[in-house]
């Protein structure tokens, strides 16, 4: 499926604290050659031809600490769904690529949800939760999002690990709460169920 080639905006996230600023991550936002991107260092990921980087069971390492304030004003902590496969989908609502992708990804967290997966959002570079909202409203997401105005949890995840790098991004923990797979481009229906269903048949 083509989702066309959005136009390049770039922007720059910033860590918190202050004394961590020199951990600024650049990223291309609605980039359509995100897929390119490696995580750095000795990663034991292989990308597929569909761009979806993958990690062999033994050579995954953990997430990092993804909690905050939901967009519903509810406090959330990714640790908590531990013993699910977790999708956790990067994305912001003036993202044209994220809009593209977003009913897929309603479909597909409802298709299963009785799997044991449990799909969060962590919305970024929304200054206010008010068009973010909307957005969830309108594309009928089901699920909770952090809400992640400067990017801080995004820049959580260790380098060297399948890290998102762009918006979209989607990243897969598998049920020990470990990076198992990834992508860095808006994702379909049947994208998605390729990243998920062999963590869901995993035992």
């Amino acid at each position: 499926m083509s989702y066309g080639r959005a136009p390049r905006r770039r922007f720059t996230l910033l860590a918190a604290p202050a004394a961590a600023v020199a951990l600024a991550l650049t990223l291309t936002a609605c980039s359509g050659d995100g897929n390119k991107a490696g995580g750095g260092g000795n990663t034991h990921f292989v990308t597929g031809s569909g761009g979806i980087s993958t990690v062999a069971k033994g050579d995954r390492e953990a997430a990092p600490k993804l909690d905050g304030e939901t967009l519903d004003g509810k406090q959330l902590d990714v640790a908590d769904y531990k013993g699910k496969v977790v999708v956790l989908n990067m994305w912001g609502s003036w993202c044209g690529p994220c809009r593209l992708e977003a009913q897929y990804f309603a479909r597909v967290a409802k298709e299963t949800k009785d799997k044991g997966v449990q799909f969060v959002g962590i919305n970024t570079r929304d200054a206010q939760k008010g068009p973010a909202v909307s957005f969830e409203k309108d594309y009928g997401v089901p699920y909770p999002s952090l809400f992640d105005p400067t990017g801080k949890l995004m820049l959580r995840f260790p380098k060297g690990t399948l890290r998102p790098q762009s918006i979209p991004s989607t990243v897969v923990l598998d049920r020990d709460g470990k990076i198992a797979a990834r992508s860095l481009a808006a994702l379909d229906a049947t994208k998605l169920h390729k990243m998920i269903d062999p963590l869901i048949a995993e035992k």
